[in-house]
């Protein structure tokens, strides 16, 4: 057993705190639904920056819908330190997910206030928005659009009741006209750390309370179209047929065997939404709609796979005389984190009497669009029985404690210069 000394930030002020968010969009006892841009995250967002105001810093929620608290630092020439995370959620998702994140950055930089720390760069702490990417089909929207990273049609995007992300936008008060003015100059940010719960088995199967990330997997999203014709149940003999549903059943199962012939890669195949039409008991469905969601650290086996996914809904269609289109929603190379940050992470533990394993994070998180960006480290915490994405996930009070208390020692070696922060090359 590992034992740890020297705590220095508020546990109680921290356990409190996402205790007291956890009651925004609550579901399910222990779940929450925050989803992007709704009534549900604004009062999130509300409280967050309460919080961040009281603890000293300046706050404002830039166009792109992110909550932006900085600290001011002595040198205005110095690149940024960014800390962040999100608070959004997924429809049935958990607690923790994101807010231990934002709230332990906060922690962290008030922590640092109340010693007396006056940084030479300044810090911001960042609530981005949309990360999960649940309601619009695609995340990282806050990430991706500080950092120039968003994509053609991203503002007619539409959720399952036809809002537009523009709409949401502008009811949360945020005007997409105004993009340009919250978007970073290259060279502002210097550095970037993420505070998460892992959301996976690893940490746990090894007994360590946090671990340090060395790399973000690349993930493809598609949206996959398979067409038919529709027809009625009891007449059309079963030959004549041309079913959408049944075609994109055979694609769904031949992907899943695909992904997993290889049992000793990391690699993770996943359809989790789908949509019929005209969704009747008793017609032939004419068009299926349905997602993929394919990771992988290995770019050449992943693309592998891709191509192989191509070949399958070329065939099947074929069989059953279908036609099918497809978009691709996300397509992301993996992002590995600097050494020298990693480095910092892992002397700031011992310094606390841990030693931190090394593992992969196989969900992507805003990190990744900022590793376009700038240099990046991230933290990971227990997550028990590797649940998340649903209301049973759990991260105890003192893994988050010790997490966090390694976030803010990483943050204070830097503060005291001991590493300089470089502009991202």
């Amino acid at each position: 057993m590992q034992t740890t000394e020297g705590i220095t930030i508020n546990q109680v002020r921290l356990d409190e705190r996402i205790e007291q968010l956890s009651r925004i969009g609550r579901i399910a006892d222990t779940g929450v639904c925050r989803l992007a841009l709704t009534l549900e995250d604004m009062e999130g967002i509300i409280q967050v920056r309460l919080w961040m105001e009281e603890a000293g810093l300046t706050t404002r929620l830039d166009a792109f819908g992110n909550l932006i608290a900085r600290l001011e630092g002595t040198d205005p020439s110095l690149p940024l330190l960014m800390l962040g995370s999100h608070i959004d959620s997924q429809p049935y998702g958990g607690r923790y997910d994101g807010a231990v994140g934002v709230l332990g950055a906060l922690e962290a930089v008030q922590c640092l206030m109340e010693q007396g720390i006056q940084p030479a760069m300044s810090i911001e702490v960042v609530a981005f928005c949309d990360e999960e990417g649940s309601r619009f089909n695609k995340g990282l929207f806050g990430s991706r659009g500080i950092t120039g990273q968003l994509e053609e049609g991203e503002l007619e995007r539409q959720d399952k009741h036809g809002v537009t992300r523009r709409e949401a936008l502008e009811s949360f008060g945020c005007s997409p006209a105004q993009f340009a003015e919250s978007v970073y100059p290259p060279g502002a940010i210097g550095a970037y750390l993420e505070l998460h719960i892992e959301q996976g088995p690893v940490l746990e199967s090894i007994d360590a309370p946090v671990g340090v990330v060395t790399g973000i997997s690349g993930p493809l999203w598609l949206t996959v179209t398979m067409k038919g014709m529709a027809g009625h149940a009891g007449s059309v003999p079963m030959e004549m047929r041309h079913d959408a549903l049944v075609g994109s059943a055979k694609v769904i199962a031949a992907f899943d065997e695909m992904v997993r012939e290889d049992p000793g890669a990391p690699t993770v195949g996943t359809v989790g939404s789908l949509r019929v039409f005209p969704d009747s008991r008793n017609i032939i469905p004419e068009e299926v709609s349905f997602t993929v969601d394919l990771r992988d650290m290995e770019m050449a086996r992943r693309d592998r796979l891709e191509a192989r996914l191509m070949q399958l809904l070329e065939d099947i269609s074929k069989q059953h005389g279908l036609s099918y289109s497809l978009t691709v929603d996300t397509n992301s190379e993996p992002r590995y984190c600097a050494e020298r940050i990693k480095s910092m992470i892992h002397s700031s533990a011992e310094a606390m009497g841990l030693t931190l394993p090394e593992l992969m994070s196989g969900p992507f998180h805003d990190a990744l669009a900022l590793s376009h960006v700038c240099d990046y480290g991230m933290i990971f915490v227990r997550s028990k029985d590797g649940i998340s994405h649903h209301p049973s996930e759990y991260s105890s009070p003192e893994d988050i404690t010790l997490g966090t208390e390694v976030l803010y020692r990483t943050v204070r070696q830097m503060c005291n210069g001991h590493t300089v922060i470089d502009t991202f090359s």
